[in-house]
């Protein structure tokens, strides 16, 4: 019966989801996402860091493809910010593989408490084994530290640190849009056993802490598109909600 309800419902949200326009973001910055993309496939630092993830411990609901989507979202930001400010070419495209590097590794202490802190000090010694310069290392290391919502942060010590910061902020938040109503959500409650009635009683309250990260984005663009992506999450979730209330009052 459980599996059931559930199997209703998620197949709900892929409708709701279906019916929603491409978030904008995707539509107008398909280059800077192409790039990002060509990055976490071709580059050799990047498929050095991939390679160190072991995919079984990473926490169910955020594995590889959670990872993979936040890499290449924050590589496209910074892309896009990084020119919106004149640098370099090279410096760029430096700080947008460290983005992605960052995406990739953000993770990887997800199962253990302060997963954040953890993970920043994993992803330091990941990066000196492959080889990467102690100022991106630095970069990297301070935004996965500081990439959970509502936790206090500290200033990074240049602009360019702070845009990988930001980006990877932005783009690990952009994955409670859709994706987290379409697939996070399910694989969340089938791995913790949860039940529909369980789930019932706490979904209003979730639902409001994802309204919240609205008002969080750092980046112009992530505050420029990140509503957006939020909204279309929020739309499939009270549509979920709606569903779930009818299906247990009915008792089936």
């Amino acid at each position: 019966m459980q599996e059931e309800r559930y199997q209703l419902l998620q197949e709900l949200s892929l409708a709701v989801a279906a019916s929603l326009p491409k978030p904008r973001f995707y539509r107008d910055f398909p280059d800077a996402l192409r790039r990002s993309d060509a990055l976490l496939a071709d580059d050799g630092m990047v498929r050095q860091c991939r390679g160190k993830l072991d995919a079984s411990l990473l926490e169910c609901a955020h594995g590889l493809c959670h990872c993979e989507a936040v890499a290449r979202d924050a590589g496209a930001l910074v892309l896009i910010e990084g020119g919106g400010r004149s640098l370099p070419a090279a410096e760029l495209a430096s700080l947008a593989e460290a983005a992605v590097i960052a995406g990739l590794l953000h993770d990887i202490k997800r199962r253990e408490e302060d997963h954040a802190v953890r993970g920043s000090i994993e992803a330091e010694r990941i990066l000196s084994e492959v080889g990467m310069d102690a100022r991106r290392r630095g970069y990297v290391s301070y935004a996965i530290r500081n990439h959970e919502a509502f936790q206090k942060t500290v200033k990074a010590d240049d602009a360019e640190g702070q845009l990988v910061s930001d980006a990877l902020y932005d783009a690990d938040k952009f994955r409670w849009g859709p994706e987290n109503f379409t697939t996070t959500l399910w694989t969340m409650v089938k791995d913790r056993g949860t039940t529909p009635e369980h789930l019932h009683v706490v979904f209003p309250e979730k639902m409001q802490g994802i309204e919240q990260i609205k008002t969080t984005f750092r980046t112009a663009t992530g505050r420029g598109y990140g509503p957006e992506i939020i909204d279309q999450g929020l739309t499939i979730g009270n549509a979920i909600y709606k569903e779930m209330s009818l299906l247990l009052k009915s008792g089936l």
